[in-house]
């Protein structure tokens, strides 16, 4: 089942066309970009601001330790390692979204809070078992994110009225959209098709 991506950016370094299918799969409505090598996986990072970073670790490659600094580790969820330990991460990502998933861990009650407590520690003990950090800042934004989107869809763009739904100053809410890479036309092109 795919990931609801809402505009996801993500950046592969991997040669593995498994790695790359899965990615694609679960990540259905994402920009996808694939590096060729760390030179251009590095002006890749220095242009653009991923949501996810995905490099497959290889004998005689630059340690990924470099690579994190031209992340910013508070809006990127960087997985590295293996063909095999990114298969299984990916496999993690696919589980923890796929219909199964959802009615084996059913919320106490029916409130959103209960929902997300459940479907959290499933995210944070996949995450634990693989080779993330910082997730703090990536699920607040993993939130965020979807958030504000659906804030902007409701008032069909409008960033004053979203503001005001959304308890933030209008001007917090512009730095957000910059800051999550929330796209302005695709909010306003998908309330027009929806009405």
């Amino acid at each position: 089942m795919p990931v609801p991506s809402s505009g996801y950016t993500i950046l592969l370094l991997t040669t593995d066309a498994a790695v790359q299918a899965q990615v694609r799969q679960i990540f259905k409505d994402a920009s996808i970009s694939v590096a060729r090598d760390t030179t251009t996986l590095q002006k890749e990072l220095s242009r653009h601001q991923f949501d996810v970073v995905v490099v497959e670790s290889r004998s005689g490659q630059e340690p990924a330790s470099a690579l994190q600094d031209h992340l910013d580790a508070s809006h990127t969820l960087f997985i590295h390692g293996s063909r095999a330990v990114l298969r299984k991460t990916l496999k993690m990502v696919q589980l923890m979204n796929s219909p199964s998933s959802l009615h084996q861990s059913k919320p106490r009650d029916g409130s959103l809070e209960s929902y997300l407590e459940v479907k959290m520690a499933e995210f944070v003990k996949g995450m634990r078992n693989g080779s993330a950090r910082n997730l703090h800042p990536i699920l607040i934004s993993a939130v965020e994110r979807p958030l504000i989107t659906s804030a902007l869809r409701e008032t069909r763009g409008n960033q004053i009225q979203a503001a005001e739904l959304l308890g933030l100053n209008r001007n917090t809410l512009r730095k957000k959209i910059v800051e999550l890479h929330i796209p302005l036309k695709q909010t306003k092109m998908k309330t027009n098709r929806n009405a």
